[in-house]
């Protein structure tokens, strides 16, 4: 049986058709890759900024670990034998109990002092040189030898230039300032119980006078001296303002 031979026309538009699927199916593969491509980029770029988010919040938590390190290691601050407390976690430089705040300068507007002594079980405790001093601290010694801060990366209205136990309150406006302020600058518990780390029955003495109230409550007033004795009740010991205060 003899077949019909396509004719040239014919042969033409199965060549067409032929070179349609197949630019078709080319089509096809290329938009599979683009998708591919778009959709690995958008993973690609989520990845980088979720590690860059993850790498900037690891390195932000490390300096500030690396800062409260350095400053609770900061040669400067008082590491002296007998303290009552470290002063290495106090304030560091943030608004405290919403009125205490640091400056680079001291405020001299309202200028008076306050003395503070404790006692525990009948020994009497040091008070920290530089309290309400961001560190690092300015030093220079005393006549008698001790360490006195002058100078710091911010100061706090209230706070300690020696071991002396003077407390200086230097505002910029005068305002009533009291002793639980300062524990809280100084970051330690004072309540009827406990000061510092020490725990056990309280006695307060104000200018010589039993004071029987809120020991956080007792407001500093000019060339006051104030007394805390936890467990042996130490009598009252007078202290001697030197001259020019």
């Amino acid at each position: 049986m003899t077949q019909n031979k396509p004719s040239n026309s014919e042969r033409r538009r199965i060549a067409q058709e032929k070179i349609a699927a197949q630019r078709a199916a080319e089509a096809r593969r290329q938009r599979t890759v683009t998708i591919a491509m778009s959709v690995g980029g958008v993973v690609l770029v989520a990845g980088l900024v979720a590690g860059g988010f993850w790498a900037y919040e690891s390195v932000s938590k490390q300096k500030t670990k690396q800062d409260a390190v350095a400053a609770a290691t900061d040669p400067s601050i008082d590491k002296s034998a007998n303290l009552l407390a470290s002063p290495a976690h106090q304030a560091d430089g943030g608004t405290v109990d919403g009125i205490v705040q640091s400056n680079s300068m001291e405020q001299t507007v309202y200028h008076i002092h306050s003395h503070l002594q404790v006692f525990v079980n009948g020994k009497q405790m040091t008070i920290p040189y530089g309290l309400g001093i961001v560190p690092p601290l300015s030093l220079q010694q005393a006549q008698d030898g001790s360490a006195f801060v002058d100078g710091g990366k911010a100061f706090y209205f209230l706070h300690t230039h020696d071991e002396s136990g003077i407390i200086h309150v230097e505002s910029p406006t005068e305002q009533q300032y009291n002793l639980g302020n300062f524990f809280d600058v100084w970051g330690q518990t004072l309540d009827h119980g406990q000061i510092a780390g020490d725990k056990g029955t309280m006695t307060v003495f104000v200018d010589g006078k039993v004071y029987t109230g809120d020991p956080r409550a007792i407001q500093f007033k000019n060339l006051e001296k104030i007394q805390i004795d936890i467990g042996t009740v130490t009598p009252y010991k007078d202290w001697t303002w030197p001259s020019g205060y």
